[in-house]
């Protein structure tokens, strides 16, 4: 069994000890959510790590899932950190911006094949399911 990146990652934060604000962010349904460092150890259920607060690169977004189990939570969450204010303890958390993706037509999913002509034995006919007539009176 193949198990893509992404779903790996997913299954990672919903384990992980960040899973609580990988949970929190998800659940939102807005764009942006200003926080404090405060709030997110409510969420969370303990403190943050003191490199939390001394420390501005602990609040880095990842490109990739290797690294830090708390921007891997935000991150898979499709979530990114910005204005981080150290001294006031707050940040900003923005929802990232979906990738690109060609939209693939119904008949490039779903193509259109011809399974030939309906059966003429068939006592319901073509015609009847799709004609609108009323049923005689």
């Amino acid at each position: 069994m193949v198990i893509d990146r992404g779903t790996r990652y997913r299954e990672m934060a919903g384990r992980g000890k960040y899973r609580r604000l990988y949970e929190h962010l998800c659940g939102l349904r807005t764009g942006e959510w200003r926080t404090s460092f405060g709030e997110i150890e409510s969420i969370i259920g303990f403190e943050l790590p003191e490199s939390a607060r001394l420390h501005r690169p602990w609040w880095a977004n990842q490109r990739s899932g290797n690294g830090h189990s708390q921007a891997l939570a935000w991150g898979i969450a499709g979530w990114e950190t910005a204005e981080v204010d150290m001294d006031a303890e707050t940040l900003l958390f923005k929802r990232k911006q979906p990738e690109t993706v060609r939209v693939a037509t119904l008949d490039e999913f779903w193509p259109a094949r011809s399974v030939g002509s309906w059966p003429d034995d068939l006592s319901l006919k073509r015609e009847d399911i799709y004609d609108e007539r009323m049923p005689p009176a």
